[in-house]
């Protein structure tokens, strides 16, 4: 199972990088970086978006939606993941919005939703790994998440969540006048984004050095917690699109929660520039810069969960508690005998 699953993700990935070479969704923007027309009618964006890129984008985020949404119902429905399979199934109505819109370039409706989608859902991947980082944290004990963490475990959904819904806010405004057939509005609203997408960057590189402290504080100052008891099994043996086995070793969880934090400040960085460019600026309007510094980090970020569902990881349970029920259960053994 896991050389056919890496398989799959390996030829995702290049088929994503080979298509995506050939990306320049410039060809409907004047010569002079005026937004184009097209049949008279003022194309939105400043240029029209190639279907066949969306349509790749839509169909490796299906993919991965698929998985989650197979995974929620099949490990318990827990409402804490729907965070996670809302936000990537809105992440991928995003992209059926961006179809929708290069055949009608000069809706500002279409424009709007396209852009809210692919701009907003992304919160939702930043809620998932606070809420996974305060689980982890208490299933390694209330000791250990007091200890190791410079804020407590029951704030950082709090806190953060409280964040973004301020930097969500302040991007959707700056989103909603970039629409505006007002250069200068656009480009106000290109400044009012880019300070929700600095603040949000400020506020996630915190809870970044956040998750990175505390793994660092567990293996030097809980080391019996840090090397776990794996029961037998290996990072390669829990990898897995359809295992539902339960999984031992915190420290994976911990390790993807990582990579999922790297992805996601590359993309917060690159939008930040993206707006800095302007409405009408080379990011912006070529393509290739935003499928492969936003929508492939993201889904490589978010994608990892398909292949270690998070529910799967099992609180951390020490030895002596663990020889303790053996014990118990070897006398309600023997009494049944």
């Amino acid at each position: 199972m896991v050389p056919n699953n890496s398989k799959l993700l390996s030829i995702c990935l290049f088929l994503l990088f080979a298509a995506l070479g050939g990306v320049d969704a410039q060809s409907n923007s004047t010569s002079d970086n005026t937004p184009g027309f097209v049949d008279g009618k003022r194309v939105v964006a400043g240029f029209i978006p190639r279907n066949w890129a969306s349509g790749l984008a839509l169909g490796l985020y299906a993919i991965s939606v698929m998985f989650q949404w197979l995974h929620w119902f099949r490990t318990g429905r827990k409402k804490y993941m729907l965070v996670l399979t809302i936000g990537m199934t809105c992440m991928e109505t995003g992209f059926g919005f961006r179809i929708l819109y290069s055949l009608y370039p000069s809706s500002l409706g279409l424009y709007v939703l396209t852009t809210m989608f692919t701009l907003l859902s992304p919160c939702a991947f930043l809620a998932t790994d606070y809420i996974l980082l305060e689980r982890l944290a208490e299933n390694l004990g209330h000791d250990v998440a007091k200890s190791c963490l410079f804020l407590s475990s029951s704030l950082i959904v709090k806190i953060f969540v409280a964040a973004d819904i301020l930097t969500f806010l302040i991007q959707a405004g700056g989103g909603g006048l970039q629409a505006s057939a007002d250069v200068n509005m656009a480009d106000i609203g290109s400044k009012v984004a880019i300070v929700g997408l600095v603040l949000q960057l400020v506020s996630f590189g915190l809870f970044t050095c956040l998750l990175l402290v505390f793994g660092f504080r567990v293996r030097t100052s809980y080391p019996e917690r840090w090397r776990v008891d794996r029961h037998g099994q290996t990072v390669w043996s829990t990898i897995g699109l359809f295992k539902t086995t339960d999984v031992y070793d915190w420290r994976i969880l911990f390790t993807i929660i990582a990579l999922s934090c790297i992805c996601i400040i590359i993309r917060c960085a690159f939008r930040i520039f993206e707006y800095a460019g302007g409405y009408y600026g080379n990011l912006a309007t070529h393509e290739i810069y935003f499928y492969l510094l936003d929508a492939l980090p993201l889904w490589i970020a978010m994608t990892q969960y398909s292949f270690f569902w998070p529910v799967r990881f099992k609180p951390y349970e020490p030895m002596e508690k663990r020889g303790e029920d053996v014990s118990l259960d070897s006398v309600r053994t023997a009494g049944r005998v």
